[in-house]
């Protein structure tokens, strides 16, 4: 079952950033610094563990993570990574650029 999926504009961030900063990986957070922002950082950078769940890849293979407890509450959800301008308060690379990542939800049908 595929949990996520992207815009063309979030593609289009992601490639930009892996040309300044490399290979990717996403966070979505869970309730520190914005909120419930999804987070960009330089592959390696965020140490994640056994309570962490990787929902699948984004755009150009990068993988994508959530919280276990945090995962409980969005499990019935198709995330979709998007960009809005503005700038967040999150630890995340994209903030510099004026922009930030964002997560658009929708309810998943029963298969």
């Amino acid at each position: 079952m595929n949990r996520l999926d992207w815009t063309p504009e979030a593609a289009e961030w992601i490639d930009r950033l892996v040309a300044d900063h490399g290979e990717l990986m996403f966070h979505q957070s869970g309730g520190c610094c914005d909120g419930s922002q999804p987070m960009c950082f330089p592959r390696g950078e965020f140490k994640v563990g056994d309570s962490d769940v990787l929902l699948g890849e984004v755009h150009g293979g990068h993988p994508f993570y959530m919280a276990k407890d945090q995962f409980e509450y969005w499990k019935h959800t198709r995330l979709t990574l998007h960009v809005t301008p503005g700038r967040g308060s999150s630890f995340s690379i994209e903030i510099p650029y004026g922009i930030r990542f964002i997560i658009q939800s929708a309810l998943m049908e029963a298969e």
